[in-house]
Formats: structure tokens, C-alpha cells, sequence
């Protein structure tokens, strides 16, 4: 089912760039990924999952929920209108979006597991 969330013109050139991705995982990224994988939640996520054109951090295809991590490049005013045009998207194929900040996942773990899970169920 994985790869039918993916643009089909676009996926090889998306799908490179996530596969990159996975490699060099941010610390925000590796400790949310340590409370996510291996079904600790009874959910499967992927990380680093094409959608459309997109490549969303982590994804349960499952329960059509995708988990931003945003980083401080995130704060100006041109990558929030990039990332309000792309949960638009990611809404219309179905998807709830939620973000976090790197300090939210790093600071408070306790607070980010409740909502995700919230948004699960």
C-alpha cells in the first residue's frame, strides 16, 4: 500500500531524496522514532514515506495521520505558507497532519506521545 501514496511521474526523484533522508536523522527525529517504531504503539509508522510529492516524517497509512517535525527553518514566512500549501494537500488525499517543534519532541516526549496518540484513536 506504501507506495500508492506516491506521485507515480514523480516518485523515483521523491523516493532518492527520502531515502536520504532516513540516513541523517535530526535528534528531534531520532527520539520520536525511538517512541514510534517497532509497533510500540500497536500503530505502524513509517518515516520518511512519499506522498504525492511530498515526504512526510512519519506516517501511520493505517490511520491516515502524518507527524511533522519542524525545525526553526519552519519559523519564516516562506516555508510556513510552503507547509500550509502541503498539509492542504496531504489533507485532501485523506490524511490528518500534526507538528511539532525539534524543542516539543526534545523538552517535552511525555506531551508529544499524548496527542499523538489522541490523534490515533
Amino acid at each position: 500500500m506504501g507506495w500508492q501514496t506516491a506521485d507515480k511521474q514523480a516518485y523515483t526523484a521523491v523516493e532518492n531524496n527520502a531515502v536520504k533522508n532516513r540516513r541523517p536523522m535530526t535528534p528531534a527525529e531520532m527520539r520520536l522514532w525511538q517512541e514510534l517504531r517497532g509497533n510500540k504503539l500497536g500503530i505502524h509508522f513509517r518515516r520518511q514515506h512519499v506522498i504525492g510529492t511530498y515526504i512526510a516524517d512519519f506516517v501511520s497509512l493505517k490511520n491516515h495521520l502524518v507527524i511533522e517535525i519542524d525545525g526553526e527553518y519552519h519559523l519564516t514566512p516562506e516555508q510556513q505558507e510552503s507547509d500550509r500549501i502541503r498539509t492542504i494537500y496531504l489533507e485532501q488525499q485523506g490524511f490528518r497532519v500534526i507538528r511539532f517543534t525539534n524543542s516539543q519532541v526534545l523538552t517535552d516526549i511525555d506531551s508529544v506521545m499524548s496527542r499523538i496518540i489522541k490523534s490515533l484513536f
